[in-house]
């Protein structure tokens, strides 16, 4: 009775005819077909490519930046980077209270302060401590630290107190 019902092997014009599944796959990108490559030489290019020295110049700053931070101190460093804190705290402040700032200066300043942080487990290393008597040497100094405003607040607050004493 099935084989009654069945369609027959050869199809006919008013049936809907289902393609092979290899050839469905054979026209998908996903599947291993290649794409044409757009020849490089071409007038039309997709994207401009930053000319190679921007990047010789950027990693150049980086390596001043890294020569400075390694000629500072530890103290040095723990200072700059409780500074860069305050700061990074007074830029969310200041974006959330939707004033004018610079969002760059987010990441500008989170990676000055991984840098030093860096740097100061360089300098853990070249001495041998290991990274879970480092981790506690950290919390210790985080504890040990005496929370004092940032410069942009000393700043803000001076000029305030300027301004009043002109006022009257």
């Amino acid at each position: 009775m099935l084989a009654s019902h069945s369609l027959s092997s050869t199809p006919s014009s008013s049936a809907l005819t289902i393609p092979p599944k290899c050839a469905l796959l054979a026209k998908s990108s996903f599947h291993g077909l290649r794409l044409p490559s757009i020849n490089p030489s071409s007038s039309l290019r997709l994207r401009a490519q930053p000319p190679p020295s921007s990047t010789v110049v950027m990693m150049a700053k980086r390596e001043e930046e890294l020569k400075e931070l390694r000629a500072k101190s530890n103290e040095e460093l723990n200072e700059e980077i409780l500074q860069l804190k305050g700061e990074l705290f007074m830029l969310r402040l200041q974006r959330s209270a939707r004033e004018n700032f610079k969002p760059s200066d987010f990441g500008r300043m989170r990676k000055r302060v991984a840098r030093m942080l860096t740097v100061k487990r360089e300098r853990e290393i070249e001495q041998g401590v290991g990274k879970r008597l480092s981790r506690k040497l950290d919390k210790e100094w985080k504890r040990s630290i005496v929370v004092r405003p940032p410069p942009s607040l000393k700043k803000l607050q001076e000029e305030k107190v300027a301004a009043e004493a002109e006022k009257s």
